[in-house]
């Protein structure tokens, strides 16, 4: 058994945030950008260092 740091890993196109290597992910990870389905729904928005919050 491999542990999670050991599994290699990307950082998401949307948020910045990395994330590891999945199962379900091992046939296309070269393909693989987005982190989560809601990453994935809300695209490629530049990520900037600090959250924006609402006045």
């Amino acid at each position: 058994m491999r542990k999670k740091s050991d599994l290699p890993t990307k950082t998401c196109v949307s948020c910045g945030l990395p994330f590891a290597w999945r199962k379900k992910w091992a046939r296309d990870w070269e393909a693989v950008k987005y982190c989560s389905d809601r990453c994935r729904r809300a695209g490629a928005a530049p990520v900037s260092g600090k959250a924006q919050s609402k006045p």
